[in-house]
């Protein structure tokens, strides 16, 4: 698939020669920092050396303090609490790290994760109903509950409590909790925005600690959780999302807790430092495997696990069922994509709605963000589920898919997500109605370039600026993820030095070292995945113009350099 090199914008020229000369930087590294908003050299210090003494004052977080004074009066009087969290990884984590601090600092407490298939999205009368069972007077609700007016309702005449701690966008009316925590709120003042559902939760601990005068290093053992969280959710990884992750990556290789441990060994994590990547990749998809296969309950049993035998025992179950939902994951995207190619008016669509009532529902999400990589336009995967149709939805950049569902909402019996990803119930007789407003309503909102994949491309270099120092101070721009995303370099007429193969089951890539014309002899070990076909082009000897960014690639204990090619172009064609 063609694909559109868009170059970012340098910045302003005199930020920029400002920045390079006051950290002693070349100029491309210093444009990097620009494009970030990092325009002064007190900034450039913040952001390669974060610290946690930079997080703002959870206080300013609307209804922290009611929060904070009813979860005290619970711990105080021994009230029997609840944790309540939704089922991926972000409510998973969520509830670990309430429960491992309360749990040690002896509260009455148990944790509640609604199962996919019997109770949906979201806060459930089922969990309300087994915390009256339990005699728990309080539940607070993580990663969840922003939209559960009625269930709050209930649960109050029940004589339950609720903090709800979301960070998703609310609906019309806000739930009546004793204390609803969401940054999204439009009458919440707090500063950062973009916190996980988990790093919600992690909030409201530090503000605990702040009103009880626990020292602030009661939540280093936390922070692993709350990095996996925030990888995992696909948050941006800025501000204070950007502090917590690099603290808690910190934790995840140096002293992790022991249900992490024993996952990231089933994840084959032992020779490098575990990055955001290893997270998205390797660890959260089978964190997630247990609520999408099961019960997400199992992972927070592996999360909380206090011994080894425990997590290797759990860990065991959780990569089981990564490996049972890969299968039916990898069925089913064959399947969709089969359905997709046989037929004409789907492929003329600018979006992808598919419907089988057969589909596993805990997989759909992961289905849908296939369809979009194979053919890069909007798509929602559905299933049926208790008498309902239900799925999940993924876009592509620029196209906000909430705006575009949230249009079609009285078509819908729920929804909820954000720009890039959604999911959304409706009953089978609307289903027709549905997918025709959501093609007309995308149809409006995306423009033909939106349907054309791209590549922004960050700054343009040549090999010979690839020293040890570049890569030395590139490295420090970590952690990367949505907001902070690895750097993308261009560099043109670069050849093969004769030392390239094809590799891979089909022989569908290319390992090659390359150079450049007119620069010092200086080979690049290089991987370009799925550019085969241009073997014979560069076996020629002709010029490619690629777009990269810069790895390093561990093997038998040594370390060297790698650029991980995304794309590539004849010279000429450039």
């Amino acid at each position: 698939m063609e694909k559109r090199w868009i170059r970012r914008a340098d910045g302003d020229s005199r930020v920029v020669a400002e920045l390079a000369s006051a950290l002693s930087v070349e100029r491309s590294l210093a444009c990097l920092l620009a494009q970030r908003g990092v325009c002064t050299y007190e900034g450039a210090r913040a952001f390669f050396r974060p610290q946690l003494a930079d997080l703002h004052d959870p206080f300013l977080m609307k209804d922290m303090d009611k929060a904070v004074a009813r979860l005290e009066k619970a711990v105080d009087s021994g009230e029997k609490i609840l944790i309540y969290g939704d089922y991926d990884v972000d409510g998973t984590t969520a509830v670990a790290i309430i429960y491992s601090f309360l749990n040690a600092h002896r509260t009455p407490v148990s944790y509640f994760i609604p199962e996919r298939y019997r109770d949906g999205y979201g806060v459930a009368y089922r969990g309300i109903d087994h915390a009256v069972s339990e005699g728990a007077t309080l539940i607070i609700a993580l990663d969840c509950g922003i939209k559960a007016v009625d269930k709050v309702a209930y649960a109050k005449s029940k004589g339950v409590d609720f903090i709800i701690c979301d960070h998703h966008l609310p609906g019309s009316a806000i739930p009546d909790a004793v204390a609803v925590l969401d940054p999204q709120r439009l009458d919440c003042a707090y500063p950062y925005k973009e916190l996980s559902g988990c790093g919600v939760g992690y909030k409201l601990l530090q503000a605990y600690c702040r009103r009880r005068n626990i020292p602030d290093d009661t939540l280093t053992p936390l922070l692993d959780l709350v990095a996996v969280s925030i990888a995992s959710d696909i948050v941006p990884i800025t501000g204070e999302n950007r502090v917590l992750a690099h603290y808690g990556l910190h934790r995840l290789n140096n002293n992790p807790r022991k249900g992490l441990q024993a996952i990231m060994r089933r994840s084959g994590l032992r020779e490098q430092p575990v990055g955001i990547d290893d997270i998205v990749f390797r660890i959260g998809p089978r964190i997630n495997a247990a609520g999408r296969m099961e019960s997400g309950k199992t992972a927070v049993d592996l999360l909380t696990a206090e011994t080894d035998k425990v997590a290797d025992e759990v860990s065991d179950i959780v990569n089981d069922q990564n490996n049972d939902r890969k299968s039916v994951d990898r069925s089913i995207t064959l399947e969709a994509i089969s359905i997709i190619r046989q037929d004409a008016q789907l492929q003329a669509k600018k979006t992808i709605v598919l419907y089988n009532p057969e589909w596993l529902k805990g997989v759909v999400g992961i289905v849908a963000s296939r369809l979009v990589e194979a053919f890069y336009r909007p798509a929602i995967v559905l299933t049926e589920s208790d008498g309902l149709i239900t799925g999940s939805a993924r876009s592509i950049p620029g196209f906000d898919l909430y705006q575009a569902i949230e249009s079609c909402a009285e078509l819908l019996a729920n929804y909820g997500g954000h720009m890039y990803a959604a999911g959304l119930t409706m009953k089978a007789e609307n289903l027709e109605p549905f997918m025709s407003r959501f093609e007309e309503v995308a149809g409006r909102m995306l423009t033909p370039s939106m349907l054309i994949p791209q590549i922004e491309v960050d700054a343009e270099i040549n090999f010979s600026e690839i020293t040890p120092k570049f890569y030395r101070i590139l490295k420090q721009f970590q952690p990367f993820g949505p907001g902070n995303m690895s750097p993308v370099f261009l560099t043109r007429r670069a050849y093969s030095n004769g030392n390239m193969r094809l590799v891979g089951n089909d022989s569908e890539h290319l390992r090659l070292d390359l150079i450049q014309e007119n620069a010092p002899y200086q080979p690049l070990p290089a991987i370009a995945f799925h550019q085969a076909h241009f073997f014979d082009y560069l076996q020629g000897g002709n010029p490619i113009d690629v777009c990269y960014s810069i790895s390093e690639n561990v093997y038998r204990g040594c370390t060297t350099l790698q650029l991980r090619i995304k794309d590539i172009k004849k010279s000429m064609d450039v």
